[in-house]
């Protein structure tokens, strides 16, 4: 079979990540987690003073910093992935709270995500890749041979967030969590620049009532049919 672009959108927390992730360990693919980019530049911009925690984002401080901000990846040994930023594994702590609370008015600055949108292509010039994101279908990879949209209620999400918070040691408040869902939804909904949006050629897994071992079984079929017709 030719190898093929998967592009793997949805909402935050929901499940994308890890099912991209275990998608292309099974079919022997690379992985791209688009969100942890972004998490990466706004874990930078709040330790260089950039952003701040109900005050925003400084946008041109960031957006002249963008070429000293330099993402990696490294592969663990059960398989695992962690983002680097310029050569400092940084998984843990682009994962927390702080974070969250500022990834989307970070990734709203059209000057960020052109930056990282041609990093991202370049990762998949070769094909063979599995990238997951919010505009991965209709922005990064519009030709993508195999596009899937992941959707969750905000409850449902908040639920998982909080366990995955909690099973990492942090402390967390699930209405906290809650409120942070969905504001990150309104903001990735109604932004100017790559707006977070189902591709017409898209296929759409809700997730809420389904196992991981139903979704990678769902995956690898959706993956078969389009790898064979490509």
């Amino acid at each position: 079979m030719n190898k093929i672009i998967i592009a793997v959108d949805g909402y935050s927390s929901s499940g994308k990540s890890t099912m991209a992730r275990q998608l292309a360990q099974r079919i022997g693919y690379v992985y791209v987690d688009s969100g942890a980019m972004y998490r990466a530049v706004t874990l930078y911009a709040l330790r260089h003073g950039m952003a701040t925690p109900g005050k925003g984002v400084d946008v041109e401080r960031l957006v002249n910093a963008l070429p000293d901000i330099k993402i990696g990846f490294s592969v663990t040994p059960d398989g695992g992935q962690h983002t680097l930023l310029n050569g400092e594994d940084v998984e843990n702590e682009i994962r927390g709270m702080e974070v969250s609370g500022l990834v989307s008015p970070v990734a709203v600055i059209p000057a960020v995500r052109h930056a990282l949108v041609a990093m991202q292509q370049a990762y998949g010039r070769d094909k063979g890749i599995v990238m997951d994101g919010r505009d991965i279908g209709t922005t990064v990879f519009p030709d993508a041979e195999m596009k899937v949209f992941v959707e969750a209620s905000p409850e449902v999400r908040a639920r998982r967030r909080v366990l995955e918070l909690q099973e990492k040691g942090a402390e967390v408040d699930y209405d906290s969590v809650l409120a942070n869902i969905r504001e990150r939804d309104h903001i990735d909904t109604t932004r100017e620049e790559s707006p977070l949006r189902m591709a017409g050629d898209a296929v759409l897994l809700n997730n809420d009532n389904m196992t991981r071992e139903e979704q990678m079984e769902w995956l690898i079929n959706l993956f078969n049919e389009r790898a064979r017709n490509n």
